[in-house]
């Protein structure tokens, strides 16, 4: 089986793989898309539990989640790509990296304030924005994914909401959230591990992120390049979307 995706652009080089986030799906990345497509082949999955994949036979952790992506370039034939992920998707990039080293099929690894890095994670937050299905409410938990100055618009907070009228919805993002959740904490990645992957890897983290601490990229190694933003929450993809776009692009403009 293949994940529902969403893929744009020409074909020929190396694509780049697009992993959202935790109660996002491929549209999340629609301003990265745009920015990308003119210059080669972007792929924006929904990961397992999300989106299109809503029904999808297994969901829980970050690991069955790269499971599925693996999986799902293997059926797409896709041997060599760039690979970027958000929060949970961000877990999963790290996982379909670890698991893919010796192939080397990986031309490079874009990780936004992805999960696993640290065992800190708002897990009250995290619960109370699966449970939600009140507009205002989800407006309110919005908020905190975002820098404190960044403006969440009322729009969001309402297609979440209708999206969430189906209980099959909340039902599974409840399930996810306690499969990656290790009581009040997170599992954690052995980050040493990074250093040993056969291509380039950027961190992307915003300095007032209240869903996990800029603070998880102080023990990365130092062969991974880490971009720091004030002023940014925890959707550096939504909140400085052009900066974003440059550095996956620049990771990619090698091959």
């Amino acid at each position: 089986m293949i994940l529902p995706h969403v893929a744009r652009g020409p074909e020929g080089r190396p694509p780049i793989v697009l992993l959202h986030g935790f109660a996002g799906d491929h549209e999340t990345w629609i301003g990265q898309m745009i920015g990308l497509e003119t210059r080669r082949r972007v792929i924006a999955f929904d990961l397992p539990g999300h989106g299109a994949a809503l029904d999808w036979p297994k969901v829980g952790h970050a690991g069955i989640a790269a499971e599925a992506v693996i999986a799902s370039l293997d059926g797409l034939g896709i041997d060599r790509f760039h690979l970027a992920g958000h929060s949970m998707g961000g877990a999963t990039a790290t996982i379909v990296a670890f698991k893919l080293a010796e192939a080397r099929r990986l031309a490079s690894l874009t990780l936004l304030a992805p999960g696993g890095f640290g065992p800190e994670i708002n897990t009250r937050l995290l619960r109370r924005f699966a449970a939600a299905t009140d507009e205002h409410e989800i407006h309110s938990l919005l908020e905190q994914f975002f820098g404190f100055e960044k403006p969440v618009p009322h729009a969001a907070a309402r297609q979440i909401a209708e999206k969430r009228e189906n209980p099959r919805v909340v039902a599974t993002l409840m399930r996810v959230a306690e499969a990656i959740l290790d009581g009040e904490r997170q599992k954690s990645f052995d980050l040493a591990k990074l250093s040993d992957l056969p291509h380039p890897v950027r961190l992307v983290w915003g300095d007032q992120d209240r869903v996990l601490p800029l603070r998880q990229t102080e023990t990365v190694p130092g062969t991974v390049a880490v971009h720091r933003f004030p002023g940014v929450g925890h959707m550096p993809h939504l909140e400085i979307p052009r900066e974003v776009t440059r550095l996956i692009a620049e990771s990619g403009a090698g091959e």
